[in-house]
């Protein structure tokens, strides 16, 4: 068993025993004297922003408040460290001591951490949930991310994303031609490969780059998040998702304060971390859905649409060619691929003989 997962294993074995002296010293005052454990943390997000940022400050709530003070999480958002695509360097150099950010925002530097965000024509999020939990993603993260010194843990889910807001209608594989499209990740790479023009770009400077035409679409997450951005206003057309069926975003924890904690705060960071990101998947489905009322009855000029089948289909074909692509140049990225591939069919029959068989069946 890896570092990671003995670390982990032996943290939630130790959950109740560690909550119990935790009461029990509370009581007493007796980890008064203890040495206080003071962490920062950077995010890729601005301050106070929801959902995202929330987890953030759940989680260290959560740290705080179970170590009875004796770990101590300060958050620098993107305004205050400057540096929002920065935090793989930040966290891997000590800089910081954790991070909040999404692994495939890493794929220039690491390519194979991309698969740990989500992937195209991939897994849902409790899928992918147990595919990191039980079906061995924990394990490959640890072999991309250690040689960095980091450690990388889930860190919260969107839930499936929308395919993005467009300002011009797609009717055919040829309007993605030239089109400058915000949307990191694999989903880039595809897009690059029909002959569209992707990008990444920091969140505070999306709505400013659509309205002034440096790109002409992006996606961004759902209802969720979408609606408090504005995009409605300047890109008339919301896709539905084929890109990111279950983004996870990550917390980075470098590895040397990772080893200087005592046992028991590992243990108490490792649950903070896992409640925190479940906690983000629950809201995030609890806000589009309530967002997704809103654009239906206050935004009628949405234009729903869902991408042509011609289109799925030339989509579907890059997906598979660069797939190959990587894992013939990359045994790393093969070993990814034949994992998630291997555990989707696992699971994905389930799925559709449980969620798919019942949505169905509500919508006779």
């Amino acid at each position: 068993m890896n570092v990671i997962n003995k670390t982990v294993a032996r943290a939630f074995k130790r959950v109740a025993i560690t909550a119990a002296t935790c009461l029990a010293l509370v009581s007493t005052g007796s980890v008064a004297a203890d040495k206080v454990y003071r962490l920062k943390l950077a995010e890729t997000w601005g301050p106070n922003f929801p959902i995202f940022g929330d987890a953030t400050k759940n989680m260290a709530k959560m740290a705080e408040e179970m170590s009875n003070g004796r770990l101590q999480i300060r958050i620098d958002s993107a305004n205050k460290h400057k540096a929002p695509l920065g935090v793989f360097d930040m966290v891997k150099s000590g800089q910081y001591d954790m991070g909040h950010s999404a692994s495939y925002y890493w794929k220039g530097k690491v390519p194979n951490t991309l698969y740990f965000t989500s992937m195209p024509f991939g897994m849902l999020p409790t899928e992918q949930y147990a595919w990191f939990y039980y079906g061995g993603g924990m394990e490959l993260m640890e072999k991309v991310y250690s040689p960095h010194n980091l450690m990388s843990f889930p860190g919260g889910n969107t839930d499936v994303q929308m395919g993005g807001w467009f300002q011009k209608e797609i009717n055919s594989v040829e309007d993605l031609q030239g089109l400058k499209m915000r949307i990191p990740g694999f989903a880039g790479e595809i897009l690059a490969e029909l002959g569209a023009k992707p990008t990444n770009i920091a969140p505070g400077e999306l709505y400013t780059s659509l309205e002034r035409r440096t790109i002409d679409a992006l996606e961004w997450v759902g209802p969720s998040l979408d609606l408090r951005m504005g995009f409605h206003k300047i890109a008339p057309y919301y896709y539905t998702g084929w890109h990111e069926p279950a983004t996870e975003l990550q917390f980075l924890v470098n590895k040397r304060t990772w080893d200087r904690l005592p046992a028991d705060l590992q243990a108490i960071l490792s649950v903070a971390m896992k409640t925190a990101a479940y906690d983000m998947y629950t809201q995030s489905k609890h806000e589009s859905g309530k967002n997704w009322a809103s654009i239906q009855s206050e935004y009628p000029d949405v234009k729903v649409k869902n991408f042509p089948d011609e289109v799925m289909s030339a989509l579907r074909e890059a997906n598979d060619r660069l797939l190959k692509a990587h894992a013939d140049k990359d045994a790393m990225a093969k070993e990814i691929q034949q994992s998630q591939a291997d555990y989707l069919n696992q699971v994905r029959p389930w799925s559709d003989i449980s969620h798919r068989a019942y949505l169905n069946s509500q919508a006779q």
